[in-house]
């Protein structure tokens, strides 16, 4: 079988997009994909669909954390655990 082109997980209008803000997001990204991908692509629903939903593994951050600024405007810091009893995180904003 030819090697074919990889078809990106495609999202609804109303879902969010989920962009990386650094290179080493993008890294980090590529390291959870080889080691927990099953709840990766959960996080990927949850992200793209409920972000600001709060639960015992999606809330914002507080203190120092709390807020990240990109391009001149603060953003609300959040953190995403892709599993419960895991180390992962996933931190973002939403714009």
């Amino acid at each position: 079988m030819a090697k074919q082109n990889k078809v990106e997980r495609p999202t609804k209008k109303s879902e969010f997009q989920i962009q990386f803000a650094s290179s080493g997001a993008q890294k980090g990204w590529r390291d959870l994909l080889a080691t927990t991908r099953g709840p990766l692509a959960d996080a990927w629903d949850f992200l793209t669909r409920t972000p600001l939903e709060k639960t015992p593994t999606n809330y914002p951050l507080k203190g120092e954390l709390s807020t990240v600024r990109r391009d001149g405007a603060v953003h609300d810091r959040w953190q995403h655990k892709p599993t419960l009893k895991g180390s992962a995180r996933i931190w973002f904003y939403v714009e």
